[in-house]
């Protein structure tokens, strides 16, 4: 799931090519899509949740973690924090002084370890690697297809020059072979003590542990960095994850439809798992620098106790008929749509 994602050469979020939008080749819509009311939102509960320490966004650095190159929270709003910072994805993760840290379906992006339970034990799934290959110089009904050994991968064609040492090249009136394929195998028996432990959970049963996520959580919370965190994402509960997911939570999403089929595409498809938001809380208090107060909401929620002043204000002013920018707060706040699907997990230190 890594390499699908973020390797340099092939990786998902490495394409200088649109991802998030309604528009043509696009696979998927966020919060931002709805354009400048979200990051109006969002400006407005970070300055009240600010102001319940007695401090003002002036004196903040708004920083954004994973933000598409042209889908800032912040672009077309008139925020009002010191200053803004973007780290794009294959940036160093450096954060300090005084910020709002703020995400967007950042942490449900990041890879994840899958386990199928097998009777009493966990065993650990991984991807296999199948491609074409020749041992010999041969006619095209030999070709077939079987794991590849380490470093025996050839080439056909005018490529077969390529191969390495001590394979002896595909002949070049041969048609190609199929392009490499992905499968799912099981691994060795795996003990973590993170894994779900009761005896009742069935056989066959799918844990993704956003293991990853976690991680990057952690490496947010090592900065030197004072002020306010804020994850928007979806996620479940240890508990849930644990019990109430028997398929798992990863998903694929291509051309804005979602399916399961995890290996399919490579590179061209994003992938997705549920965040464990018991993992990222004890993160952030088990940081060094520990942080206070961590809260999780729906996104309904949160917008509601939090930016009700900026709320009541723009649906008095756009009162009557049909507006876009209350169209773009029923598609952010309703329970239908992204309301109660999103969660926030915010924390002070």
């Amino acid at each position: 799931m890594d390499l699908a994602l973020y390797d340099r050469e092939c990786g998902y979020y490495r394409a200088s090519r649109p991802r998030v939008g309604r528009g043509a080749g696009t696979d998927f819509y966020t919060a931002t899509s709805s354009g400048p009311v979200f990051g109006e939102l969002v400006c407005a509960a970070a300055g009240s949740l600010l102001g319940r320490h007695g401090l003002r966004a002036s004196d903040f650095t708004f920083v954004e973690i994973g933000a598409e190159p042209d889908g800032s929270v912040l672009r077309g709003v008139a925020h009002p924090f010191a200053g803004e910072r973007m780290l794009r994805v294959g940036e160093p993760l450096r954060i300090e002084g005084h910020c709002v840290v703020f995400s967007n379906e950042l942490f449900d992006a990041q890879p994840i370890r899958r386990f199928v339970r097998r009777g009493d034990e966990w065993r650990e799934l991984g991807v296999r690697l199948e491609v074409a290959w020749a041992s010999s110089p041969c006619d095209a009904g030999d070709w077939r297809k079987k794991p590849a050994p380490r470093g025996e991968a050839t080439l056909t064609g005018k490529d077969a020059r390529a191969t390495p040492a001590g394979v002896p090249p595909a002949p070049p009136y041969l048609s190609p072979p199929p392009p490499p394929a992905l499968s799912e195998i099981e691994l060795g028996p795996v003990r973590e003590p993170w894994l779900p432990g009761d005896a009742e959970i069935p056989d066959g049963y799918l844990f993704d542990a956003p293991r990853a996520a976690t991680a990057l959580a952690a490496e947010i919370a090592a900065q030197p960095w004072r002020g306010l965190f804020l994850a928007f994402d979806y996620g479940k509960r240890w508990e849930q994850l644990a019990h109430e997911c028997p398929a798992g939570t990863a998903r694929a999403y291509r051309a804005h439809r979602q399916h399961n089929d995890l290996l399919a595409c490579p590179g061209e498809q994003d992938l997705t798992a549920h965040v464990c938001w018991d993992w990222l809380e004890a993160a952030l208090l088990d940081a060094a620098d520990r942080f206070r107060e961590p809260a999780l909401e729906s996104q309904e929620a949160f917008f509601m106790r939090h930016a009700a002043a900026f709320l009541e204000k723009t649906v008095a002013t756009e009162a009557a008929g049909f507006s876009p920018r209350k169209q773009a707060l029923m598609q952010l706040l309703h329970p239908g749509n992204m309301g109660q699907k999103f969660q926030v997990l915010h924390a002070w230190r």
